[in-house]
Parts: C-alpha cells; sequence; structure tokens
C-alpha cells in the first residue's frame, strides 16, 4: 500500500502541502547514510514530504535520495515538497539566505518548497552549530526576529523558496511575526512537538483562528537523542488507553497516534527507520477514529514534553511552546 497523492492541504499562501510527512532527523549515534536508505525506501511507498533541516546534517543524503528517485523515475522533483529550517546561528538577517543557499548546495536543489524558521531562539553566529561558553552553557544571540522574517521573505521574493513558516514557536511570539508592521507574507505552518501527552490544543485553535496550519513533530512521543530527551518521560505507545484503543481497531498504537493527529487536522511528520515502519505509517489513511475515542486520547494530555527542559533554563522564553 502507499500513499495517494492527492492527500494534501492548500496553505494560505496557495500552495499544497501534504499532509503526513517523513522526517530525517538522525542522532549521532547513527549513521547519517541510513537516512539517506530510509528516505528512498519513504518515497517508495508514496512519502512525497520530507522534512530536513541545516542542523541534522544529512541534507546531503536527503538530497542524493530524492535525486536516486527521480533518476530511477519514481518521481519528478515537483512531486517532492521539501522542508528545510533555518538554523539558529543564522538569525542575523544578513546570514538567513547563506544559511539557505548552503541546504540548497548540500541538497543540490534549486529551491526549497518550504523554509521554516527552526526555533525563535537565537544563537551566536559562526561555524559551531551549539555555541557554548566556558561554562558549558548555550551562548545565545539578541536578534529582532522580526528582521530575520523579513529576510527570509526576501528569499521567497528570490525564488529560493516557495512557502515560509515557523518552528517551535508561541503564541506570543506568532502574534509578533504577525502584527509586525509591513508583514508581506504570513507563516504558512507552525511546527511544533505534539503527541498525546502535549496536544497544543490551545495551539491548535490559535493558528486555525489565522489560517496558519499547524505540523506535529514527535508525534509518537519519541526523541531518542540522549541530548535532547527528557528521561522522566513515559513511553507514549505504552499508555494503556492507546494500546487499548489500538486493539480495537486492530491497529498498532503507534498508528493511533498518528490517526489521532491527522483528525485533527494537524500536519503530521513521522520518522521511521526500517522499511516495516515506514509501510505501517501510510496505513493511517485505512481507519477512522470515533468521536468517542478522540475525546479519550484528548484526556491523555499533561502538557509533558519529550524535550529536556535544562537546555533552557537560563533562558525561559527560549523554552519550547508550553500552551497552557
Amino acid at each position: 500500500m502507499a500513499l495517494s497523492k492527492d492527500r494534501g492541504i492548500t496553505m494560505n499562501d496557495g500552495n499544497k502541502i501534504p499532509i503526513l510527512g517523513f522526517g530525517t532527523y538522525t542522532p549521532d549515534t547513527v549513521p547519517k547514510s541510513k537516512c539517506e536508505e530510509a528516505a528512498k525506501i519513504a518515497i517508495e511507498f508514496g512519502f512525497r514530504l520530507i522534512d530536513s533541516a541545516y542542523v541534522y546534517q544529512t541534507e546531503e543524503h536527503v538530497g542524493r535520495a530524492v535525486r536516486a528517485k527521480i533518476e530511477d523515475g519514481t518521481i519528478k522533483r515537483e512531486d517532492i515538497f521539501y522542508t528545510g529550517k533555518l538554523w539558529n546561528t543564522f538569525h542575523r538577517p544578513e546570514l538567513v539566505r547563506k544559511c539557505l543557499e548552503e541546504s540548497l548546495k548540500k541538497l543540490q536543489f534549486d529551491y526549497m518548497d518550504l523554509f521554516l524558521m527552526h526555533s525563535p531562539y537565537s544563537m551566536k553566529p559562526g561555524p559551531d552549530l551549539f555555541p557554548m561558553g566556558e561554562d558549558k552553557k548555550l551562548i545565545f544571540d539578541n536578534v529582532d526576529l522580526r528582521q530575520t522574517w523579513e529576510a527570509m521573505e526576501a528569499c521567497k521574493d528570490a525564488g529560493l523558496v516557495r512557502s515560509i513558516g515557523l518552528s517551535n514557536f508561541t503564541r506570543k511570539q506568532l502574534e509578533m511575526i504577525l502584527n509586525k508592521p509591513g508583514l508581506k507574507y504570513k507563516p504558512v505552518i507552525n511546527q511544533v512537538e505534539c503527541h498525546p501527552y502535549r496536544n497544543q490544543s490551545k495551539m491548535l485553535a490559535f493558528c486555525k483562528s489565522n489560517n496558519i496550519l499547524l505540523e506535529g513533530y514527535s508525534v509518537l512521543g519519541s526523541q531518542r537523542d540522549p541530548r535532547w530527551l527528557n528521561p522522566d518521560a513515559p513511553p507514549l505507545l505504552e499508555d494503556a488507553l492507546l494500546v487499548a484503543i489500538a486493539k480495537k481497531y486492530r491497529k498498532s498504537p503507534a498508528l493511533v497516534a498518528i490517526r489521532y493527529q491527522l483528525q485533527r487536522g494537524l500536519v503530521v511528520l513521522v520518522k521511521a527507520d526500517t522499511r516495516e515502519q515506514i509501510e505501517e505509517d501510510v496505513q493511517a489513511f485505512t481507519f477512522q477514529l470515533s468521536e468517542e475515542d478522540m475525546k479519550s486520547i484528548d484526556g491523555l494530555h499533561k502538557n509533558l514534553s519529550y524535550l529536556k527542559e535544562e537546555v533552557y533554563a537560563d533562558h525561559p522564553q527560549y523554552y519550547p511552546p508550553d500552551v497552557e
């Protein structure tokens, strides 16, 4: 079974995005080449939204995977919706296009379909992705993100990207962009951590009211990189309610978690390493959760993040979206 190519939703700029996408983040403990093979398999099973980022350091592998599937006739470039992200050390307006062009060069693409500001926390510019001081704490930078957004708008005008959006922004930070004098292009999307334990219901309502799509990552509650993992977070897919609902529909808890987000109107990103996992993920369109089961899953929300809090402890203004 493969994904249908018409499963997409139109964004506020008129461009269309597939509602189920494939994430390519790869922990340092895993060879980046694994990402290339997984991306090829995902494309074979019908995934057309491929999500990556400058900081993932997988762009060369993703680009090779896409080109390989173009060369074997599976797809054309225009069939793929590629999302890239502006990293935090490039927030200064004069550095935005540099980051984008470096990514395009690694990908060997002429353009990106969607370019997101990866997060609202600006870091010291330079070669280090995570600039640290002598105290072993991140060195942040003071940048007006409205100017960063203007530089992203210029990249869209230059034809280097088709759509622009945000990631990990709070409501207040979104409002700062939306209320910016002279706003030329509204963000099309806000990509955030979203799963039954952190269902982002208020953020979803806010985005819908402003014609902005909400895109969810870590929808299975998984964050395996020890640098970011919250060790106190319970395994989502072992939750008794999800297991019971999965048994009722004869599906896996993972498929229930994916289907839950699709029915809420989110664009959903999944991360899978094996052919079997990828093949299973596309089965999210083979069933529908009842309204009663959707409400039951809503009740699992506890505003729990799978991301470590101490990364942001000294900079609470940079903490990922707290929607409550």
